[in-house]
């Protein structure tokens, strides 16, 4: 049966500029990165304290996906406080904190554009 999900990925277009964001400014681990195929390695991110984690790494034909919004959500216990503190690191925000009826949420760009949201985990 399947027990979750192992990584999401996520297309970018420089992998070195990108690892040093997610692993410098969002504070993720690296859990592999190795060579895969010419001119790309695979990179997997892991969120502390989380089962999910990250792929940094375009397929072949999916470049058009960079610089997108992004179907990922990250959760944090405070939008407002990590808002905060994200943004002391440099990261760029599109979307303010701000409450929704299901909770709070924000929506922050990694260097090459892709938007997530940073969201409360419960209302």
């Amino acid at each position: 049966m399947i027990r979750g999900i192992k990584f999401v990925g996520i297309p970018v277009r420089d992998q070195d500029r990108a690892l040093k964001f997610y692993t410098e400014q969002l504070g993720f681990e690296i859990a592999t990165d190795q060579a895969m195929g010419p001119g790309q390695r695979w990179i997997e991110l892991a969120i502390p304290g989380a089962d999910t984690g990250l792929a940094l790494f375009t397929p072949s034909g999916h470049e058009r996906r960079i610089g997108e919004f992004q179907s990922i959500s990250f959760w944090c216990s405070d939008v407002h406080a990590t808002h905060a503190a994200l943004k002391k690191k440099g990261v760029r925000f599109k979307q303010e904190p701000t409450r929704e009826d299901w909770g709070t949420m924000a929506v922050f760009q990694d260097p090459d554009g892709n938007e997530f949201v940073l969201g409360s985990k419960r209302a």
